[in-house]
């Protein structure tokens, strides 16, 4: 009896905000979001409708889906984005084998150093190879006082394959970090019985652990492609010519042209291939874990 006049109190007491909605939590979240990031986007796409001579109009959209210069900086965005995406799987995928599975000393510390050149700022890469590879940089002064020539060699920084170096060298461990944690959860048990059955180590890498780093491989390679799709610092500061992205397009109109309705659809334009691209691999992933 006393046990049953103990329980009603304590079951009342337990949910004293019962009448609350549980939406009414999500509300400071959302605010914030809509403050942030949705009240600018929508900005954004109500000026890319409003062109100079007022009123509301596509014609923006027209005259910029019209124009050389965007089809031509959409194909160099596009052709960068998958050549970085491609070279950084490739890459990573090695670079992370070498450092999950061949002992080596300061193995742990690369790994750890990998964390860290994560939080790097993507100029600094550039810069860093603008003082080895540039026009007067490390190698082309060694070039020209060993040989006495007027100029070095190394002159491709400033075209597209340097830029495609500088993404690739930059967002190379993206992809690795991913990889490794999925290395981590591998067994060594199984590398070792296939090595003992007479396994050749392209054997195993393509039947053990390549299957083990499909997930890890599309999560990484997704977001680069995303990342260098919307890269602004490393074109920038490479000084590339002739390399116009779709950032660098929105640049160019908005800071050079004044043409802020056009700079708005090109920038609509490269966060509707983000956003579908972002789309497409969670349909992927979701299907390929089913």
């Amino acid at each position: 009896m006393a046990r049953a006049t103990l329980s009603a109190p304590v079951n009342k007491a337990a949910n004293p905000r019962k009448g609350m909605p549980k939406w009414v939590w999500a509300l400071p979240p959302v605010a914030v979001l809509a403050l942030v990031f949705l009240y600018p986007l929508a900005l954004v796409v109500q000026q890319s409708v409003q062109p100079d001579t007022g009123g509301t109009s596509l014609k923006p959209y027209a005259d910029v889906f019209a124009s050389s210069a965007f089809r031509e900086a959409l194909g160099t965005t596009v052709w960068l984005a998958l050549g970085a995406t491609v070279g950084c799987l490739v890459l990573g995928f090695a670079l992370a084998l070498v450092i999950a599975f061949v002992p080596f000393p300061g193995g742990k510390a690369v790994a750890k150093f990998i964390d860290v050149f994560l939080s790097f700022p993507s100029f600094l890469i550039t810069l860093a190879l603008l003082f080895v590879y540039g026009s007067v940089g490390m190698a082309n002064g060694l070039w020209t006082d060993v040989t006495g020539a007027a100029s070095g060699p190394f002159q491709f920084l400033t075209t597209p394959w340097g830029v495609l170096l500088a993404e690739i060298t930059y967002f190379t461990p993206f992809v690795m970090r991913p990889l490794l944690a999925a290395f981590s959860q591998i067994e060594t048990a199984q590398l070792e019985v296939a090595s003992s059955l007479g396994a050749k180590p392209a054997r195993i890498i393509r039947q053990v652990i390549l299957p083990e780093a499909l997930p890890a491989l599309a999560a990484g390679g997704s977001l680069v492609l995303v990342m260098c799709l919307n890269e602004f610092g490393i074109v920038l500061f490479t000084g590339a010519k002739g390399v116009t992205t779709l950032p660098m397009l929105v640049y160019s109109k908005a800071i050079l042209e004044s043409d802020y309705p056009g700079a708005c659809v090109v920038a609509v334009v490269n966060v509707l291939i983000s956003v579908g691209l972002y789309g497409l691999y969670r349909v992927v992933s979701r299907r390929a874990g089913a």
